[in-house]
């Protein structure tokens, strides 16, 4: 049966004797409100060397303890817990955990505040070093890939042509109604604006070669890399990232077989031969929605609009383009797959490391086509 809490001074027959306090009943946190009042009052009158009885203590909890802390101190409420002759060994052991807890928190160095300038400059560090930890990782890996590729592909034997196969069609020919539809439209808006801007010097009859050249060179390669990047990289970060959280890889690993052989190298291969393609498409399809505006816009007809392709464009504008889709396609296919292999175990990470392949491939595959364009400028190609 619960007891109303109390605080009560100790009776002495000396006049001289330091006031004492009994303390007894039921601290519990139903009682939490009106006793830290009293405690509040009692802390500021009650002497340290005042003798205090805990005898008549009843039930107790956390919160009535941490009170007994504010009340007494840690060190003195551990004395006399363990003084206390008539105390429960249950209440004496909860007494000494809370006040211990509280020293201990109480000794605890303040955690000193950090210049918000150092902080800027050490978050810039953090991020440099984790840009080139990531480098170095995606350095290796492709390494690691060229070797295993050298190493099947004078051995047929080895080939996976179901899984090419597969993810020839899951990368290639599924793709190439969103890359159609979407150069198709960029390919429009282009010759549009080019005939909008040209007409103010008279030029617009040059709106054919700005398309041409924009998606021969630039356009054609760069629209189709950055879909495959968020549609392909994307899926094979997830795939082998849910086969490394569910353990298959390691039971691959563990019936003798090659992950990189069995799942790296028929990706990398299906977007080697599927990423070309899709250029080519994309190049067809801008210089398509290219003739649908000057058709209709600026009344030059399907056949001038060949015949000024053929005589003003040449051939190594479509080459440029071209020569960029292999390294384009394997970077992709490789960093999504080093991705995947970084996943923990859990579902946060499968979706932290799929965002992560698609921002690293659009980032590459942009540096890399920027370079490229310096270069070739330079060059005069």
């Amino acid at each position: 049966m619960s007891t109303a809490p109390f605080m009560t001074p100790l009776e002495s027959n000396r006049t001289d004797a330091p006031a004492g306090l009994r303390i007894g009943g039921d601290w519990t946190l139903a009682h939490y409100a009106r006793l830290e009042a009293e405690v509040l009052t009692q802390r500021d009158t009650l002497g340290s060397t005042a003798s205090v009885d805990l005898q008549e203590l009843g039930a107790l909890d956390t919160a009535g303890a941490a009170l007994l802390v504010e009340l007494l101190g840690s060190q003195r409420l551990a004395k006399l817990a363990k003084d206390a002759p008539g105390l429960a060994s249950e209440r004496r052991a909860l007494l000494q955990a809370v006040g211990n807890a509280i020293a201990e928190a109480g000794d605890a160095a303040p955690v000193k505040r950090i210049a918000a300038w150092r902080e800027f400059f050490g978050q810039i560090g953090q991020s440099l070093e984790e840009l080139c930890q990531q480098g170095m990782a995606l350095l290796g890996f492709i390494g690691m890939t060229l070797t295993a590729m050298a190493a099947i592909t004078l051995r047929p034997k080895r080939w996976r042509i179901t899984s090419l196969v597969a993810h020839l069609q899951q990368s290639g020919l599924n793709a190439v109604p969103i890359v159609a539809l979407l150069t198709f439209l960029v390919g429009a808006v282009v010759a549009f604006l080019g005939a909008t801007v040209l007409a103010d010097f008279g030029a617009s009859i040059y709106t054919v070669d700005l398309v041409a050249f924009s998606f021969l060179r630039e356009f054609g390669v760069l629209l189709t890399a950055i879909l495959i990047a968020g549609r392909t990289a994307s899926a094979f970060t997830a795939q082998i990232g849910s086969m490394k959280a569910n353990e298959e890889i390691d039971a691959i690993r563990t019936l003798g077989l090659d992950p990189l052989e069995l799942l790296v190298l028929p990706r990398v291969f299906a977007l080697l031969i599927a990423l070309p393609i899709l250029t080519f498409i994309a190049m067809l399809s801008g210089i398509l929605g290219g003739a649908v505006v000057c058709a209709l816009s600026l009344d030059i007809s399907p056949a001038m609009y060949l015949a000024m392709l053929q005589e003003n464009i040449a051939l190594k504008h479509f080459l440029v383009g071209m020569a960029k889709a292999p390294v384009f396609a394997f970077l992709i296919a490789v960093i999504g797959c080093l991705e995947g292999f970084k996943v923990t175990g859990s579902a946060q990470s499968v979706g932290e490391r799929t965002t992560s392949s698609v921002v690293q491939s659009i980032f590459v595959v942009i540096v890399i086509d920027a370079l490229a364009a310096l270069f070739l400028m330079e060059m005069g190609w």
